[in-house]
């Protein structure tokens, strides 16, 4: 078939009508249209090894901010550790562990699913030692 004949038979004139849509101030955009439909058909498996690899790093990351939160945890309770066996601290120090006790609960807030219930009381009794060396003033001296 030539070219003649294309643009003299029905495919020509679907081309031409393609090409007024798309250049007319209306939302459809055919040619835009079926360009992204080949693209994707083209990489549909550049597009599936991309979300492989996508989802692989969103459960890599999740991993990792569960491993974080978990050792936020282990400083939690080993700063209670030492209060209960009467180490004193500087407010610095307290500062730093109700930071650290901040973000916990906002991981804590934000995964639902993530074990919280091992830090509550010594968070809590965190609290109510800086509490008690506030209303004294007796915190430790900063180094």
């Amino acid at each position: 078939m030539e070219l003649r004949e294309i643009l003299l038979s029905g495919g020509g004139v679907l081309a031409l009508v393609m090409t007024l849509v798309q250049i007319a101030p209306v939302q459809v955009n055919p040619w835009s249209w079926l360009m992204k439909k080949l693209g994707r058909a083209i990489n549909a498996e550049v597009l599936e090894q991309v979300q492989t690899t996508q989802r692989k790093l969103d459960e890599h990351i999740e991993r990792d901010d569960a491993g974080r939160a978990d050792q936020v945890r282990a400083n939690i309770l080993a700063f209670n550790r030492q209060l209960m066996a009467g180490e004193r601290h500087t407010r610095e120090e307290f500062w730093d562990i109700l930071s650290a006790i901040d973000r916990y609960h906002k991981y804590c807030e934000s995964h639902p699913q993530y074990p919280n219930e091992r830090a509550v009381h010594a968070i809590h009794n965190i609290g109510r030692v800086y509490d008690e060396r506030q209303k004294k003033n007796d915190f430790l001296p900063d180094r």
